[in-house]
């Protein structure tokens, strides 16, 4: 099973079956947080459905395409992060994560992405990593623009969001200027 500490108070995990309830009560208990931004989550009604997509994304890992795992802090699952799925011809992937409402403004989340940008440069040896966010979504553009990420651009009309378009903002960071970082 894939674990990762990030420090003395946050671990990622890797979903199994038997998180489904906990992983549908964090989205439950956090869905008007969650449902601005997210557009999934008005779709999971019932920790059931957690049945059907755990599997995949451990299949997803197994096929070494990705991952998305449980943001473990202080051993309270508060959020959720990984990588959509791995380019691995052009070496490139694409990060996203979500937190729950109570626990923002720790820099939990700023942790998380920094652990997972230097597993896809080090560990993985891919060259590129891109975060999208929704324009407006002001707290989760913060955390690339504070890791150094380039704003590369909008995707104009890129997401439905509540019947709504609207333009995702897209940064990205390359291997090389990740390492200059340090």
């Amino acid at each position: 099973m894939f674990s990762l500490k990030i420090d003395q108070d946050i671990e990622l995990q890797l979903f199994q079956i038997h998180d489904a309830e906990r992983l549908y009560n964090l989205v439950d208990r956090n869905r008007n947080h969650l449902r601005e931004w997210l557009p999934w989550v008005d779709g999971m009604t019932h920790p059931s459905q957690y049945h059907a997509i755990i599997p995949l994304w451990l299949k997803q890992f197994a096929d070494n395409n990705g991952f998305n795992v449980g943001i473990l802090y202080r051993k309270k699952l508060v959020g959720c992060i990984g990588f959509h799925q791995i380019d691995w011809r052009n070496r490139q992937t694409s990060l996203g994560y979500y937190l729950s409402e109570k626990a923002q403004g720790y820099g939990i989340m700023t942790r998380c992405v920094r652990a997972l940008v230097n597993y896809a440069f080090l560990d993985l040896g891919l060259n590129r990593v891109e975060i999208r966010c929704g324009e407006y979504n002001i707290k989760s553009r913060s955390i690339p623009e504070r890791l150094g990420f380039v704003k590369e651009g909008a995707i104009r009309d890129g997401e439905v969001l509540n019947g709504v378009f609207h333009d995702l903002i897209v940064y990205g960071m390359l291997s090389r200027e990740w390492n200059k970082q340090d």
